[in-house]
């Protein structure tokens, strides 16, 4: 068994528009991801995240490019990949005439699972993300936060050597998101290795052993959060309130942004108490925290997250 449950290199997409010019979804990804890793692309709306998702799952041929799962190429050799996968795609809906205990029970049936385990799997997916009240429920009777645990809870019973979510909790409430970032964690404990995409900045941060930043197709930064965090310039943001007309020498300090009136600056811990008197001698006052994911994102993107 190869140490890589996952390796892409050079992987393209170019979708072809009737009277109009090409469009590259994917210009180039590589990524590899080590067995038992949670891996996170992060990444704004339309930056390739899950056109990357839908080639690495068979579901979808590259232009160019290869991605193998477990030693197997995906475009040569789907039929070998899908017995060892398992996804949950954007917006996925269980099916309308099924409860959430058959809609789970016929995935794992159809996988080739015996009655007794099948059972087992069901009921115990279905606790995991919470949904033991509503497992006998028609599914078009279901809230959306519980048809989309539906759909975790599918793919967590399969136990699948691969698991590939897509934006896994959209929709969900803290509780129902906590919960199954749990499973999630407890999978990979049990030997599952586990790609997702998200737009949520905590969930990265809490959920992902590595997170791949992507934009525009390509892979602009990779690594843990907190690496991610120190190519910002610093570990430290001290915030100074009303701190504009200071702008120049705050600057001195490190990387400094301008919101609403209050002057953000990234700088080292050994700076922060010159940085702070600097600034009450001004009579201004200034906050200290650590550096945010959020502010790794922006420097390493150039915009929001949320940004369209």
């Amino acid at each position: 068994m190869p140490e890589d449950a996952l390796r892409a290199a050079e992987v393209r997409k170019t979708y072809r528009t009737r009277g109009g010019p090409p469009i590259e979804a994917l210009r180039g990804v590589s990524l590899s991801i080590r067995r038992g890793e949670r891996i996170a692309l992060l990444g704004r709306n339309g930056a390739g995240k899950t056109t990357f998702l839908r080639i690495a799952s068979t579901l979808l041929m590259p232009t160019g490019g290869t991605v193998e799962v477990l030693g197997h190429d995906v475009a040569a050799d789907p039929d070998s990949v899908r017995p060892l996968i398992a996804v949950v795609p954007q917006e996925g809906k269980p099916f309308f005439h099924l409860t959430p205990r058959e809609q789970v029970y016929a995935y794992l049936r159809a996988r080739g699972l015996p009655r007794d385990e099948a059972r087992d799997r069901t009921d115990q997916a279905l606790g995991q993300v919470g949904l033991e009240d509503v497992a006998d429920r028609l599914a078009i009777t279901l809230s959306g936060g519980q048809k989309q645990r539906t759909m975790v809870a599918t793919v967590l019973a399969t136990r699948a050597p691969l698991l590939f979510l897509d934006e896994p909790t959209i929709g969900l409430d803290p509780f129902a998101r906590r919960a199954v970032w749990e499973s999630l964690r407890q999978l990979t404990r049990e030997g599952s290795t586990i790609l997702l995409t998200t737009h949520y900045l905590d969930e990265a941060e809490a959920l992902a052993d590595r997170l791949y930043i992507v934009e525009e197709g390509r892979v602009l930064a990779e690594g843990t959060a907190e690496a991610l965090k120190h190519q910002v310039g610093g570990t430290i943001r001290v915030s100074v309130k009303d701190g504009a007309a200071l702008g120049d020498e705050l600057a001195a300090f490190g990387s400094a942004v301008s919101e609403d009136g209050t002057v953000h600056v990234v700088t080292t811990q050994a700076r922060v108490g010159e940085l702070v008197d600097l600034a009450m001698r001004q009579g201004l006052s200034a906050t200290v925290g650590p550096v945010t994911l959020e502010e790794a994102f922006l420097r390493v993107v150039g915009r929001s997250i949320d940004e369209e």
